[in-house]
């Protein structure tokens, strides 16, 4: 008796101390349309707090009293916040039922005709590359971020889109960067600088593939990649990252050449928050790598900030500026020492250091009055320079401005229009190239026509005049127009035709050096490129069985006339009455590609296991035809492939994700003669023509990821990179990297 009396007291006490300030809030969350159970969902429920569905949906938690906030989230649906106002003791019981949502076509971009819009409604192919895939992918620099992306390769700095480049020993882009819409291509050499690119404070990538030279200008041939940055939210943000990491062993052992393997590694950091009416961010990154070439290190300090003020007394108006800094000394790759032994060691006559330096700095002010208008002047001041202390030759320094006005105005309620005006002038100071100085004026308009709710279209024309020196070209026309019909709730067709061309840079027509048994001769004669390409696509969003996401397929075809290539032959030495044998830019090439592409994004929820399936597959022809005739010649363009296939899968379980990624291209289908004539081959790379008889095959590289997530906030994870430890190649001579190991941990709080 004594004992129950005991017992009795403990329960009414525990019973009391349960109860004491506290409920209970217990449920189910369901599939909307099906009524099926929604394992896995999560729930937060408080600062820090929150849980997630069991197997049966179900879910239960004590909460304390007063207003509480209930958010519920889950891959594929729509969230749902529920407010209640929670009493002592009370048990609440809700049935949340979540809606199926396909994100991927309910994403804004920006680059595609320079204002917000939809990507299901736009007209022509655009992929997206979200910031988390830098971190989950433990990624170095931007080219290896942009090279996972579907009919993208970047060959030794040198991006192509859909085939439409090869490979122009670093002189020249078809692909137009931007930051934030406005061009970041080096003014001198025409390149991408790709570590300058401010990676830590990316909302997104765009990338639209296709000539896009109406809204771009020059160097948007093939089309653009714009790096978008991202302003502050409500909460502030504080993002970390460290990484660690080891190259492995070749697959021949031949080729090992050191003793203890060389390492890498990558520091980052971002802040975010609002001050009063003013967003502030800042980001900063450190790079260390050994490399696994001899020869061939690397190291990059760099530094963003930016600064966005919302006028209190007129609204809508807006400005600001983004500065972005960097140092990067490294030792250049070039040619390797030999096939046999020397593959990763590069040869000593090639191997100079280099010293780059980047500062920009971009100014804005932005005014949008009642959704009718909005104007935007943006400016952007770049320095570079290039010094290479054992070759000051080859040095190189230049400045650049640019300024560009536009005007989106809602002329009609299914009318938009785009006006705008832009200006980019150049400075170069160099031993390299000479001293040169350019400009760029151009005009563009634009209008966006919704005849009825379903069908869209538009049409845009550009005319841009190049100057340099003394030279002024002619006044150069572009066109684009495009369709998007939304054929059904989820189904959007669309087509594309547009226009581009590129002006030579100033290293394709004045550079002028010897590296090692190179030789690269100027041609001040060299003209534009241009050319046009189009495409019909569909996009389709997908709901059905649990499974979300979308597909999109398309055909395209392109054509340029003119392409620049590096040609090697017999050409006069410059202030010499002799003649030498080397490379020159010429324009040589007519050129056709045409293919297939299909995209895709999925996710399906297994019980608690959350999955994603991401990538494509690329189908090119790319080939030579004859001006005069209009038939193809039967000759490959040089440096590309037909095939290009990427999925990158994602699984996550509690606190574990893992990632698995594979990359497969076939073999390149043309490469330059002098690499493989008996006379000239053994000149240049010594070894080459064999390995490439006998290694010119596709390749399949695979990566894998696993991750720890803990505390909420914080994320430790490992990486195998090349885990089959695959060897390939990219430009010849160029071995990729073999199997990589990394260690990375990373919070955001």
């Amino acid at each position: 008796m004594r004992f129950c009396i005991i017992f009795l007291g403990l329960n009414l006490c525990f019973a009391s101390f349960a109860n004491d300030n506290t409920a209970i809030v217990k449920g189910k969350v369901f599939d909307a349309s099906s009524l099926e159970p929604l394992p896995g969902v999560h729930i937060i429920y408080g600062k820090d707090q929150g849980t997630i569905t069991n197997e049966q949906g179900k879910f239960l938690f004590h909460s304390d009293t007063g207003m509480l906030s209930i958010r519920f989230r889950f891959i594929g649906y729509e969230s749902v916040t529920r407010e209640l106002f929670v009493r002592e003791g009370d048990t609440i019981d809700l049935q949340i039922g979540l809606k199926p949502e396909i994100k991927e076509i309910e994403e804004i971009v920006v680059s595609p005709g320079k204002t917000e819009q939809k990507i299901s409604e736009l007209t022509v192919s655009t992929s997206l590359i979200k910031p988390e895939q830098i971190v989950k992918n433990q990624v170095l620099n931007a080219d290896e971020l942009i090279n996972q992306a579907s009919g993208i390769e970047v060959m030794d700095g040198q991006a192509s889109i859909r085939g439409g480049s090869g490979y122009s020993y670093g002189a020249g882009s078809r692909v137009l960067v931007l930051i934030d819409g406005l061009p970041a291509l080096a003014a001198d050499a025409g390149n991408i600088k790709w570590q300058f690119l401010p990676l830590e404070m990316i909302s997104q990538v765009e990338i639209i593939k296709g000539a896009s030279s109406v809204l771009y200008g020059s160097s948007a041939l093939n089309g653009i990649i714009n790096f978008r940055t991202s302003d502050a939210d409500v909460q502030p943000s504080t993002k970390i990252s460290m990484m660690l990491g080891a190259y492995g062993n070749p697959r021949r052992e031949e080729w090992k050449w050191w003793d203890t393997p060389g390492f890498f590694s990558k520091t980052s950091f971002s802040h975010s928050r609002k001050i009063g009416n003013t967003d502030l961010g800042i980001s900063g990154r450190l790079l260390l790598d050994q490399g696994y070439r001899k020869f061939n290190e690397e190291k990059y300090g760099g530094m963003n900030l930016k600064l966005k003020h919302h006028n209190k007394k007129f609204a809508g108006l807006n400005y600001g500026f983004l500065l972005n800094a960097g140092y990067n000394p490294k030792t250049d790759f070039i040619l390797w020492e030999d096939a046999e032994n020397g593959a990763l060691i590069q040869n000593e006559a090639t191997a100079m250091k280099f010293r780059g330096t980047l500062f920009s700095f971009n100014p804005y002010i932005s005014l949008e009055k009642n959704k009718r208008f909005r104007h935007d002047l943006r400016f952007r001041s770049q320095i570079t320079k290039n010094d290479l202390p054992d070759n000051p030759n080859n040095n190189s320094n230049a400045i650049s401005y640019f300024t560009e006005y536009q005007l989106w105005y809602k002329l009609l309620e299914k009318l938009d229009v785009i006006f705008g005006a832009s200006l980019n002038y150049s400075k170069i100071v160099s031993n390299f190239h000479g001293d040169h100085r350019a400009s760029n004026a151009a005009g563009f308009a634009q209008i966006d026509l919704k005849p009825t709710a379903r069908l869209k279209f538009i049409a845009g024309v550009r005319l841009e005049r190049n100057t340099l020196d003394s030279l002024v070209e002619k006044l150069v026309p572009v066109f684009r127009s495009g369709l998007n019909f939304k054929a059904g709730k989820y189904t959007f067709l669309r087509a594309s035709f547009g226009q581009g061309y590129r002006y030579p840079s100033i290293a394709e027509k004045f550079a002028s050096t010897t590296t090692g048994a190179v030789i690269i001769f100027p041609n001040s004669e060299i003209q534009s490129e241009s050319g046009w390409s189009s495409e019909i696509g569909l996009k389709q969003g997908i709901s059905f069985m649990g499974l979300m996401g979308q597909s999109d397929l398309s055909l395209f075809y392109t054509q340029n006339e003119d392409l620049i290539e590096y040609v090697y032959g017999i050409y006069p030495i410059p202030g010499t009455p002799d003649f030498d044998d080397g490379f020159r830019a010429v324009n040589i090439e007519n050129s056709r590609v045409y293919g297939f592409e299909w995209e895709f994004a999925l996710y399906k929820n297994f019980g608690l296991l959350n999955t994603s399936f991401q990538g494509g597959y690329t189908f090119m022809y790319p080939i030579e035809y004859n001006k005069i005739s209009g038939k193809n010649t039967g000759v490959y363009l040089k440096y590309r492939r037909k095939h290009s296939f990427a999925l990158m899968t994602s699984t996550s379980y509690k606190n574990f994700d893992l990632g698995m990624n594979f990359y497969a291209r076939s073999k390149i289908l043309n490469i330059d003669a002098v690499f493989l004539h008996p006379l000239t081959r053994e000149m240049i790379l010594p070894g080459f023509y064999d390995y490439w008889i006998e290694n010119n095959v596709g390749y399949l590289v695979m990566d894998v990821q696993l991750a720890y997530n803990f505390k909420k906030e914080y994320t430790i994870s490992v990486s195998v990179k090349n885990i089959l430890n695959t060897e390939y190649m990219g430009r010849p001579g160029d071995i990729m990297p073999q199997r990589t190991y990394s260690l990375q941990f990373s919070g955001e709080f």
